[in-house]
């Protein structure tokens, strides 16, 4: 028996698990064909255009969300458009795109603030009042229970590669050497709360695609393996799949109400239950307003396939 199980878990790593043994799911709104729209007005001293900003799913009731936002800061109001709807292979697919959120008042204010394209799932909270500790504004993955096997996914990418990344945040923006790959990211998560309001967690499962070149048209059907474990010591391991700290530390809402750091502390067994997951499709993987400016991810028909 215990022959039988390695032999399955190898082909499900290798990518060769026969379609008969295997049961793919479309995910939530994962076809990308229902968006929704929020007209939000900006300032008067800005012009006081109205922007379109999109959603993927209905208002109020979908997974996901996404760095499209609306910012209050120092009484102004302005948007920031990095995800929307694109032309894909067949119908609509999302485009993830990492720009400049420019905003100029008469010579009194020049704040460009970089926002790499993400679609997660969870929550945003706005309007955003300030950049600093940018994911402390997110509430991070959904309730999730279920043991994938992969994550499958079609693409198409393009990548300046200048060489170059950018750090912009309000009145300053720095350059230095880098390189900043668009990511596909699936972490599988045993959370716990204690009685002082802390979340706590072990993660049960990785999966992560860093894609760092300019695609020649879509890659269909990119399989994603789910690593169970310590990815540490799996095939395949690369530093960007460790355990998620510092300044990239998620956020989520605790029993209290307050936005709290998910400290992941450590790796649950390959056989452990996990109780939430977080899911992004990025333009970068740098983090918060640094990234390649031009970076460009589009994204379609993402599922989750299982072992029957």
């Amino acid at each position: 028996m215990e022959k039988v199980k390695v032999t399955l878990l190898a082909l499900l790593a290798a990518g060769v698990l026969p379609l008969s043994a295997q049961r793919i799911e479309l995910l939530p709104y994962g076809d990308f064909e229902h968006w929704t729209t929020r007209n939000i007005k900006e300032s008067a001293i800005l012009g006081g255009e109205v922007k379109t900003l999109y959603t993927l799913g209905p208002l109020g009731n979908t997974p996901w969300a996404s760095s499209n936002a609306h910012a209050k800061v120092s009484g102004i109001t302005k948007t920031s458009l990095s995800v929307e709807p694109d032309n894909g292979p067949s119908g609509r697919c999302v485009k993830l795109s990492t720009v400049f959120a420019s905003c100029r008042v008469a010579g009194l204010v020049d704040i460009e603030v970089l926002a790499t394209g993400s679609l997660y799932w969870g929550r945003m909270f706005e309007p955003i009042t300030g950049v600093r500790n940018p994911y402390s504004n997110m509430d991070w993955g959904i309730p999730f229970t279920s043991h994938p096997s992969a994550l499958l996914v079609d693409y198409r990418a393009f990548l300046p590669a200048t060489g170059k990344l950018v750090k912009g945040t309000t009145f300053n923006k720095k350059e230095f050497p880098g390189e900043d790959p668009c990511q596909v990211l699936l972490l599988l998560q045993r959370r716990w709360e204690d009685p002082d309001g802390t979340i706590h967690a072990e993660r049960v499962g990785t999966a992560v695609l860093r894609i760092g070149t300019t695609t020649s048209g879509w890659v269909k059907d990119k399989r994603i393996p789910v690593v169970y474990g310590d990815a540490r010591k799996q095939p395949g391991y690369r530093p960007y799949m460790d355990l998620v700290k510092g300044e990239k530390t998620l956020y989520a809402v605790n029993s209290k109400g307050k936005r709290v750091p998910v400290r992941e502390e450590g790796w649950a067994s390959s056989d452990a239950s996990c109780t939430h997951a977080v899911l992004q499709i990025s333009s970068g993987s740098q983090g918060g307003f640094t990234g390649a400016p031009g970076n460009t991810l589009w994204v379609d028909n993402l599922r989750m396939e299982y072992a029957r």
